[in-house]
């Protein structure tokens, strides 16, 4: 097996697993990093689906207990069913659209200075956001309505574009809305738990051809450094929303996509797409 390959495996779990619920790209990120180390192959687009379960996984095992009571009260318990309700709707959006002009979206933008003018735009709008006083009205997810969960599901629908992020639009557009920080951003954990699935399971079919048992020591190693490091990130947003606004991932947004400008403007690096 080749060990610089396993080693740019790791290097993008990692990165996965790091910026997936950060609002800074993880697909962005994914997209720079793979050009900067030369791995933008075939193999490279099923790797990053395969990675990009690996941090949903460690979502859904930080919030086992809430799932497994959601899951459990589907039957009979109002909440739950209200709550599954909530997640179904804010789906919505992103699965319709997603479905409509993934293709697109895949073949056109997917390009690290595509990316770089989406990092750029989305940390100008969370700078605007902060900047607002919006008295949050929704102190908790149990709290929300049916039409928070709709806003907040176009918000995310608009992540379809590489760069935006879809932690970064589903949170700042809850704040917008009048939720909670903490409530914005617990939703957008549990809103990318169905959101992920179906979009690993429709790129895996899209690409199943590209498959290759050879590939899996590869793959456990993105997979795995994904999980960890997701695990670690969730655990620290948590504790950082409560007592921090998203003004510092605003201001890393700006350097980043700046940098991937100038370097690809004045030919140090010779940016690939995806």
């Amino acid at each position: 097996m080749d060990t610089i390959l396993l080693l740019k495996a790791l290097i993008l779990g990692i990165v996965e697993g790091l910026t997936e619920f950060l609002p800074i790209s993880s697909t962005g990120h994914l997209i720079v990093v793979g050009s900067l180390l030369d791995y933008t192959n075939e193999q490279s687009k099923v790797f990053k689906i395969v990675i990009q379960l690996g941090a949903i996984l460690a979502v859904c095992w930080d919030f086992r207990q809430r799932i497994g009571q959601a899951l459990g009260g589907l039957a009979s318990d109002p909440v739950q069913q209200r709550f599954a309700g909530l997640l179904v709707v804010g789906f919505m959006p992103a699965a319709v659209l997603g479905l409509m002009f993934h293709g697109i979206i895949k073949t056109y933008l997917f390009n690290p200075l595509t990316v770089a003018g989406a990092l750029i735009a989305g940390g100008l709008l969370i700078l605007y956001i902060e900047r607002r006083t919006v008295q949050p009205r929704v102190a908790s997810v149990d709290a929300m309505r049916w039409p928070d969960a709709l806003k907040v599901g176009f918000a995310q629908a608009a992540a379809m574009f590489p760069g935006v992020s879809r932690s970064g639009a589903t949170i700042m557009g809850g704040l917008l809305l009048g939720l909670s920080r903490k409530t914005a951003t617990e939703f957008s954990f549990f809103l990318a738990i169905p959101t992920m699935f179906a979009a690993t399971l429709y790129d895996v079919y899209k690409n199943w051809a590209l498959l290759n048992a050879a590939d899996l020591p590869v793959f456990a190693v993105g997979f795995v450094a994904a999980f960890v490091a997701a695990m670690l990130t969730v655990k620290a947003l948590l504790r950082y929303v409560s007592n921090h606004d998203f003004t510092v991932f605003a201001w890393y947004r700006i350097v980043f996509g700046v940098v991937v400008l100038l370097t690809g403007h004045f030919g140090w690096v010779e940016w690939a797409a995806a």
